[in-house]
């Protein structure tokens, strides 16, 4: 894989943590009411979270046209690294030891499974 490859597949991963965080956020403005959660599904945060990952979506059709899938999915686990950091550091949340060695495993995996 070069690394113009690499790079745009690690970008998609990115994009993906991003839209994860703002799905959260959008979630906070939902109302799960009758009345109010057909006014905060059309809501800001949730368009703009499902536009983030339309734009994700396009980046990982085009990876993978270059990319063997076997090769680049494994790199979607480096998500379960960064959507915890991200929610740690914007969101306030808390992270645990049990989260860092969870993320080195799932660092060591992704090396392992497109190591050649």
């Amino acid at each position: 894989m070069a690394t113009a490859q690499l790079i745009f597949i690690i970008l998609t991963v990115f994009a993906l943590s991003a839209g994860q965080i703002l799905f959260k956020l959008a979630s906070t403005a939902i109302v799960w009411s009758p009345a109010g959660f057909a006014a905060s599904v059309i809501s800001t945060k949730l368009l703009f979270a499902l536009v983030v990952y339309a734009i994700a979506t396009l980046m990982w059709l085009f990876a993978l046209k270059t990319v063997p899938l076997r090769v680049a999915y494994p790199f979607m686990a480096l998500a379960f690294v960064i959507v915890p950091l991200l929610a740690h550091y914007l969101l306030g949340e808390h992270i645990g030891w049990n989260t860092f060695v969870g993320a080195v495993l799932i660092a060591a995996g992704v090396w392992l499974s497109v190591y050649k």
